[in-house]
């Protein structure tokens, strides 16, 4: 979804309420914790797509170089 559509629907008081529940669930202390393990495993996942797209076109590039006879 696109971030104004959420942005249109979701209002200012609804973000604060979901902000303060999270902070009552999780404590003040917990809630870097858990940003920074979001933040690792969104990189992990950044550099495993782009390993991914870089075996594919070595795969691209093997398979065009080898002449059918």
């Amino acid at each position: 979804m696109n971030l104004a559509i959420i942005a249109g629907i979701i209002g200012a008081q609804e973000i604060i309420v979901i902000l303060l529940i999270v902070v009552l669930l999780f404590g003040g202390r917990k809630i870097p914790e858990l940003m920074k393990g979001l933040g690792k495993g969104i990189k992990e996942f950044k550099d495993a797509s782009k390993d991914s797209s870089k075996d594919e076109t070595k795969e691209e590039a093997s398979t065009k170089g080898k002449v059918s006879e």
